[in-house]
């Protein structure tokens, strides 16, 4: 492990964490965040375990400021978010660019909260879903925009290779 990967990480993480301050309209205490799109674009900078910490930490960030509406099961969220990120930059990095958008939104934002279903209720699922895949897809929008701009940009600086 090198100084300079986890000096990005912890760019990566912070960066999540102030983009936790730009919170999307919910019924869900103000959780819902665009916090996972500096953790999309680390993918193309970090490897896949760097890029899931960053989200993890974003995501723990994100709640905080929130007040942790949903209590202890944001450190269940938190572990979901670094394994989407992860599985997110490992097909980033095999080059299924499509399909990790795919990915992204499809378990952000129905496969993460189907624990809910039976830790909390049917009715927070489905009432809560909406919200989750429209916040997903925008922080993949966001970031399939920002991502080759930064990438055109930064990988040789950073001396990072796919």
């Amino acid at each position: 492990m090198s100084i300079k990967k986890l000096t990005v990480t912890a760019f990566f993480a912070a960066l999540c964490a102030v983009s936790g301050f730009i919170k999307i309209p919910s019924g869900f205490g103000g959780s819902l965040a665009l916090d996972t799109v500096p953790a999309l674009v680390s993918a193309a900078f970090l490897p896949p375990v760097f890029s899931g910490l960053a989200s993890l930490l974003g995501h723990t960030a994100s709640a905080l400021y929130a007040g942790f509406p949903l209590g202890p099961f944001h450190l269940l969220i938190a572990l979901e978010m670094f394994v989407i990120v992860m599985f997110f930059a490992r097909l980033h990095r095999k080059g299924y660019h499509l399909l990790k958008w795919i990915f992204f939104v499809a378990a952000n934002g129905i496969l993460a909260p189907l624990p809910f279903y039976f830790l909390i209720s049917p009715a927070f699922f489905f009432g809560a879903l909406p919200f989750l895949v429209m916040a997903a897809a925008l922080n993949a929008i966001i970031a399939a925009f920002v991502l080759p701009a930064l990438r055109n940009v930064l990988p040789d600086r950073l001396g990072f290779t796919r």
